[in-house]
């Protein structure tokens, strides 16, 4: 079965692009022209991926992202954000949102297909940790790929299916610093790029799931001009700040 994407851009040459090419990429597309009738579509159908512009009448692209996040249908649906918005912060709130992935209005074409097959890939759902017949586990942490949680200070805690492979790739080298180029190719799966931002926000979702103390994190280590180390402590005694809370 051909993998099924839903567009849900307001420009219909934009989306009439987009389908031509994934369709001759080999994918099944249905298109939405706004952000009710995308949300609604998204919600009926349960699609492989959503492409999401941000710049939508009657409902913006933030806001369809949060509600697909917060519904147990398209909680998992990966979603590749599409705008014409360029400032750093506009990417930051896209994640926040809940997006997997953003690309910048032009795009190349092989970029955008590149960035599918990369959601695809890694959604498809098998992170990498999932080749691993045992369950990885350090100290306190223990990683469940199956269900993308983590037994954290032997409390289970559900992980989005990025923050997940990016704790799996921490957890690979643990102790070791990870530049944000090595982050970028094994979590998201394509060739490196600058857009450090991506990794950012979602090293500081990861630390307000995981760190008892967010602002001044222990475990997920920020080694600056250098990337990210994850530290743990060889016990599972749970964190004094844990504790307390």
């Amino acid at each position: 079965m051909k993998p099924n994407i839903l567009v849900i851009d307001d420009d219909p040459n934009i989306s009439e692009l987009l389908s031509i090419n994934l369709e001759m990429a080999g994918y099944e597309v249905s298109k939405a022209e706004d952000g009710l009738k995308g949300q609604a579509l998204a919600m009926q159908m349960v699609p492989d991926l959503i492409m999401l512009d941000l710049m939508l009448p009657r409902v913006d692209g933030f806001t369809v992202c949060q509600r697909l996040r917060r519904d147990d249908r398209t909680s998992d649906v990966p979603i590749l954000m599409l705008t014409a918005l360029t400032q750093t912060q506009d990417k930051v709130e896209g994640f926040n949102a809940g997006a997997d992935d953003y690309l910048t209005k032009p795009f190349e074409l092989e970029e955008m297909l590149a960035r599918v097959r990369a959601l695809l890939r890694r959604t498809d759902r098998i992170p990498q940790a999932a080749k691993h017949s045992e369950i990885l586990n350090y100290g306190p942490l223990t990683l469940i790929p199956e269900r993308f949680e983590v037994i954290w200070f032997e409390k289970i805690v559900k992980l989005t299916h990025l923050e997940f492979d990016l704790i799996h790739c921490l957890l690979q080298r643990h102790g070791q610093t990870v530049s944000p180029q090595e982050i970028l190719k094994e979590v998201w799966g394509y060739d490196p790029n600058d857009d450090i931002e991506t990794i950012r926000v979602h090293v500081r979702h990861l630390r307000t799931k995981l760190e008892p103390d967010p602002r001044h994190p222990r475990f997920i280590k920020t080694v600056y001009g250098a990337g990210y180390c994850l530290e743990l402590p060889a016990e599972s005694r749970v964190p004094v700040a844990a504790e307390e809370a």
